[in-house]
């Protein structure tokens, strides 16, 4: 797979190819980049002539208070750092999708708009990504009846041929998309971190040879577990979808919030399984406007 010169300037100025890119010269955010990029097709350039030609000149007029016409050439100027890092990726077996490209999944643009991702990185069956499906998310730790519940939900999708959206972090995200995957039905798995190692795990390795699976992440392919980054990818999960349900949400932390912000911003349907478990917020978010499964 080669990757174009367009998808290379978008890559320069938003990915992350390692710990020296921070400070001034951290790439640019989904909201930094869609400001830019928005700037960009008004005035009829493409992010690839920005690789040639005197960018002050190219860029006259734009005016930003974090994207400054220095950051902007500071990030370009890492196309060694780029080249080292999409011969592995690629020779890995990864695929690099930008806003531009056709495929682009549709429903994260209809949500989200400028806020979505200008880079996923991703391996395995990207139709997938536009194909909608049910998102199930939940608690990494949680009962076994949970764990039964969350694998009989994936069985339950495949055969309805409904693709499970989920995070693929272990507990409720991992089990029902294997349970998807056991029932030869489909998944798409939003990681917030270890892409490059998810792809080339045994788990996951049939079921990507048999074009089943996507694994998809708007983040580094090699970064480890952040925080910030799990909390971000939550709205892809839910955009990427048709419909949510959560199996089990703690009062805080990821599930807890991103249900919240789906509530909040209306994206898709909430379901919600009822639970007497007393730590559970899943009674919580169903009086904040979620539906009982």
């Amino acid at each position: 797979m080669t990757v174009s010169a367009n998808a290379q300037a978008i890559l320069l100025l938003t990915a992350r190819f390692g710990k020296s890119d921070s400070g001034a010269n951290k790439p640019l955010t989904p909201k930094e980049y869609g400001r830019f990029a928005e700037w960009l097709r008004l005035h009829s350039l493409t992010p690839e002539r920005l690789l040639s030609g005197d960018l002050q000149e190219l860029l006259q007029g734009w005016q930003d208070k974090t994207v400054m016409v220095e950051r902007v050439g500071a990030l370009l100027d890492r196309g060694s750092a780029l080249a080292l890092s999409m011969e592995k990726w690629l020779r890995a077996g990864l695929w690099v999708m930008t806003r531009s490209d056709p495929d682009y999944p549709r429903r994260l643009k209809q949500h989200l708009r400028s806020d979505s991702p200008a880079v996923l990185f991703g391996c395995g069956n990207r139709a997938l990504l536009n194909s909608g499906g049910l998102a199930v998310i939940g608690s990494r730790k949680v009962s076994q009846d949970d764990l039964v519940y969350s694998s009989r939900i994936g069985e339950m999708a495949s055969n309805a041929g409904v693709s499970i959206v989920s995070g693929g972090a272990r507990g409720v995200d991992e089990t029902a998309m294997l349970g998807a995957l056991g029932a030869e039905g489909t998944a798409v798995g939003v990681l917030a971190d270890s892409l490059l190692r998810a792809c080339s795990s045994g788990k996951y390795r049939r079921a990507l040879m048999e074009n089943n699976l996507v694994l998809v992440s708007p983040f580094n392919p090699e970064a480890g577990f952040n925080t910030g980054n799990a909390m971000a990818r939550n709205k892809y999960i839910y955009c990427l979808a048709d419909a949510a349900l959560a199996i089990h949400s703690g009062k805080k932390g990821g599930t807890w919030s991103g249900a919240q912000e789906d509530l909040k911003r209306g994206w898709v349907p909430l379901w919600v399984k009822q639970t007497d478990d007393p730590e559970a917020g899943n009674k919580a978010l169903i009086a904040a406007g979620a539906m009982e499964a």
